[in-house]
């Protein structure tokens, strides 16, 4: 038979069966497209579907917002670790002979009004914020991650514990209750600052963590690990949690770049950080009188500030797309 006689026939074929022979040949051809390495089901060369991290990693690798933000991020990361590899001298060296001049070799940025190097003074700075922002947005995650989880999935009188709680700490302005708690503590280390927006800060993230997990623990597999004998350890661990922490990620890494604005407020009002302590509140704060005649000393740590807050923003903002299916 010739190949025309064969394509005849096979379409005879597909024909005179109707919709059944379509509904065969679009199998075939499904089964086709799944045996292709990464074919339409976002496989791997095994034909595995990807999970949820790895699915939002693939996406964030070609988003370039991410790769941006990421590479400010890394930067800022890798001079709060080792801010001599790029800046040299004592930030706490100043020679009034030279405040307010500025740039000139070996102080890029000028001198400020006390004669220190803003450029040395800037890149130190990076140390103080990155580290607040870390380490309040590990608190108020782990904070209010446990207490938001444990109340939406027991319910009952926790759960309307903690939200009039959440609601009483949602009433207290931020800045203001900077102003009146910091303004008694006479620690000059970053804790007092730490502690402060840890203890405003978790009741929104506990507010995400209970709506998370009051929408993981209706699913059927949780049900069915339920009806199995699992114990509440294992629910939370295995079954709810790991599927509750996405929005927990997406707003701490937002929140990371707000805390560190809110400890540079709180350090340019005075109590927050102070001196010798290097900060770009701080600095912002010193230089705010002499913007007319150095500008420059006011324009480095703002920009810096700036460019900080911007990248953690973005960076939650990618992480956000990537991590909610419905964005997709």
């Amino acid at each position: 038979m010739s190949d025309a006689q064969h394509t005849g026939a096979r379409s005879g074929a597909v024909a005179g069966t109707g919709m059944g022979g379509g509904m065969d040949l679009a199998a075939d051809e499904a089964r086709t497209l799944e045996r292709v390495p990464g074919g339409p089901d976002g496989g791997g060369p095994s034909g595995k579907p990807r999970s949820l991290w790895s699915d939002a990693w693939h996406d964030l690798r070609r988003n370039p917002v991410f790769l941006m933000s990421a590479l400010v991020i890394l930067f800022l990361v890798f001079i709060s670790l080792w801010p001599s590899a790029i800046a040299s001298g004592s930030p706490l060296r100043c020679d009034l002979a030279k405040a307010q001049e500025g740039s000139q070799p070996g102080a890029p940025f000028g001198y400020d009004g006390q004669g220190c190097n803003v450029y040395t003074r800037t890149v130190y700075g990076a140390r103080t914020s990155v580290a607040v922002g870390v380490c309040a947005t590990l608190g108020v995650a782990i904070l209010g991650s446990v207490l938001g989880g444990l109340a939406g999935f027991f319910g009952g009188l926790s759960d309307s514990l903690l939200s009039r709680l959440t609601d009483i700490f949602f009433a207290i302005p931020v800045v203001l209750g900077g102003l009146v708690l910091l303004s008694v503590v006479t620690s000059n280390t970053i804790w007092p600052v730490i502690g402060f927006m840890v203890l405003l800060g978790w009741p929104q993230i506990s507010r995400i963590a209970r709506g998370a997990v009051i929408t993981a623990k209706q699913h059927d597999y949780v049900q069915a690990a339920r009806s199995l004998g699992a114990s509440h350890t294992r629910l939370l661990l295995r079954h709810i949690a790991p599927n509750a922490v996405a929005p927990v990620i997406v707003v701490a890494t937002i929140a990371l770049g707000t805390y560190i604005a809110l400890e540079a407020t709180l350090s340019y009002l005075g109590v927050g950080l102070k001196p010798p302590s290097v900060s770009w509140g701080i600095d912002i704060s010193a230089a705010s009188p002499y913007i007319r005649n150095a500008p420059h000393a006011l324009l480095w740590p703002s920009g810096a500030l700036a460019v900080t807050v911007l990248a953690f923003i973005m960076l939650g903002d990618a992480v956000r797309d990537a991590l909610d299916p419905k964005l997709r």
